[in-house]
């Protein structure tokens, strides 16, 4: 064994690093010689070049994990973290930590710079290409504002308007299996033997622990207000609507903001906790940026890309749930028929199709939208899929696609001035795409719906509607409140 090896195997056994909770203890056996060999091309590759290389090893871990747990107990104070599940789809599951590099852009076009700039960083790495679970391997993942130089407010501090980050370490699981990749960025001057001290150093921190829980019975007060009074919301909607009746636009979605204050910093763990076993089906995800954590449980998928098929949904037309199953049904089928709500889901759904068949051989959407159900709130949904003819990546499918009607106007073109003029808020990343892709275009995007901004006392919390001629302003404020209540009582005490 060389000397960078033994070094590796030192580090693998040193105290501490096979201690209770650990995670290197399930890696394979090859891993220690796959990483061996992936940093040692790498160098070899940053020397001929003169620049840097991304080095990237993945490898299967034996038993069952928490990606999501072990991110929470293993990340540094002030790194980037993310984590991203959709509990009732075979436990999928993606966390990372750290950051080898971030990929940022702000503007109309920033969803294809950000494009560009991953396949050419992806095209010169490294690494060994896994496709199972899916979102393993070398992966850039994080979020997009909602406006192209969305985020510019101080609340959203280290938010950019694009912003996928390369990370340290990842870690995916699907059905059970659960695989984890380490990168690192490789420089000419670099050694063989610092490069796998700083690999296996870093994976030598990874713990398994269950996530914390939330205060039972906290002291302190906490005040909930909003930065612009529930009327301001509804005058809003009235305003919306005389544009619509004049013929300005079909529709457009208005966010309102609530402020919590806490006694206590909010702690994103626990949070995350409660929402994904709140809301299973949903996309429950936190996006950590400095001191601040981005978390939600959204409902809706902007796209998903896998090989030449994509996949989307229009969501749009909303009704609360009933402890009452009767009741609940009803609520149901009164959604179903209503033609307000339909109106709305049809505007999102057309939208939808028109901007994929460009991309695309074919197109296709539910003949009628069906009900989706989460804990507190009920929707209209119409799936769509196509069958791709472009090599467009995941990132630029959503960058065609958001904002939606379901999210934006429609006309698109009004979004732009319409919407902050009538809000009055920064959205920063409310209601833009968060998700991943991965080296080969693939990836999938979630909307950033039913979310907060967590930032140690404060929580930001954010909530919209979709505005159409026969909205009402006082029936539009109710169904705020209805979507808050997704994350307000966790964060209220």
């Amino acid at each position: 064994m060389d000397g960078a090896r033994r070094s590796a195997a030192n580090e693998l056994s040193a105290p501490g690093a096979t201690g209770h909770g650990s995670v290197v203890t399930s890696l394979e056996t090859s891993f220690e010689r796959g990483l061996h060999g992936a940093l040692t091309a790498a160098l070899r590759k940053a020397r001929a070049s003169g620049v840097p290389v991304i080095a990237s090893r993945t490898a299967v871990l034996a038993g069952a994990h928490d990606p999501t747990a072990i991110a929470v107990a293993s990340r540094r104070q002030g790194e980037h973290w993310f984590c991203f599940e959709q509990p009732d789809r075979q436990g999928s599951a993606l966390a990372a930590l750290g950051s080898v590099r971030v990929l940022e852009a702000s503007g109309e076009d920033r969803f294809v710079q950000v494009a560009r700039r991953w396949r050419a960083l992806s095209a010169s790495a490294v690494a060994d290409w896994s496709e199972d679970p899916p979102a393993s391997g070398l992966i850039a993942l994080g979020g997009f504002a909602f406006a192209p130089d969305g985020g510019g407010s101080a609340a959203w501090e280290g938010f950019a308007p694009a912003s996928l980050v390369v990370p340290e370490v990842s870690l995916s699981r699907r059905d059970g299996h659960t695989a984890l990749t380490v990168n690192l960025e490789v420089a000419p001057d670099d050694t063989l033997a610092d490069l796998t001290r700083r690999a296996l150093g870093r994976l030598g921190e990874l713990r398994s622990a269950p996530l914390p829980l939330l205060d039972p019975a906290p002291t302190g007060v906490y005040r909930v207000q909003s930065p612009m009074p529930p009327s301001h919301y509804e005058e809003a909607v009235a305003r919306a609507v005389q544009r619509i009746r004049a013929g300005e636009l079909e529709k457009v979605v208005l966010a309102r903001e609530v402020e919590v204050h806490a006694p206590v910093a909010h702690a994103p763990g626990a949070v995350f906790g409660l929402l994904r076993d709140e809301f299973p089906s949903c996309y429950v995800f936190a996006v950590g940026r400095g001191d601040a954590t981005f978390i939600a449980a959204s409902p809706e998928l902007l796209v998903r890309r896998e090989g030449q098929r994509a996949s989307t949904v229009a969501l749009a037309g909303s009704v609360g749930r009933s402890a009452d199953p009767a009741v609940d049904d009803h609520l149901g089928e009164r959604l179903l028929h209503s033609d307000k709500d339909r109106e709305e889901n049809a505007i999102v759904a057309r939208r939808i199709a028109r901007t994929l068949r460009p991309y695309s051989v074919w197109v296709t959407s539910a003949p009628e939208p069906v009900l989706v159900r989460v804990a507190n709130i009920q929707h209209l949904a119409m799936p769509i899929r196509a069958q791709l003819a472009s090599a467009a990546s995941a990132i630029e499918l959503a960058g065609a696609l958001h904002p939606t009607p379901a999210v934006g106007a429609e006309p698109r073109e009004r979004a732009a001035s319409l919407i902050p003029a009538l809000e009055g808020i920064d959205r920063g990343w409310y209601s833009g795409p968060i998700g991943w892709t991965d080296a080969s275009g693939d990836g999938e995007f979630c909307v950033a719906l039913r979310c907060a901004l967590l930032r140690a006392q404060l929580a930001r919390l954010y909530a919209g509607c979709g505005i159409v001629r026969d909205s009402d302003p006082a029936a539009e404020l109710a169904e705020t409140e209805v979507k808050l209540g997704a994350l307000l009582p966790l964060l209220a005490g």
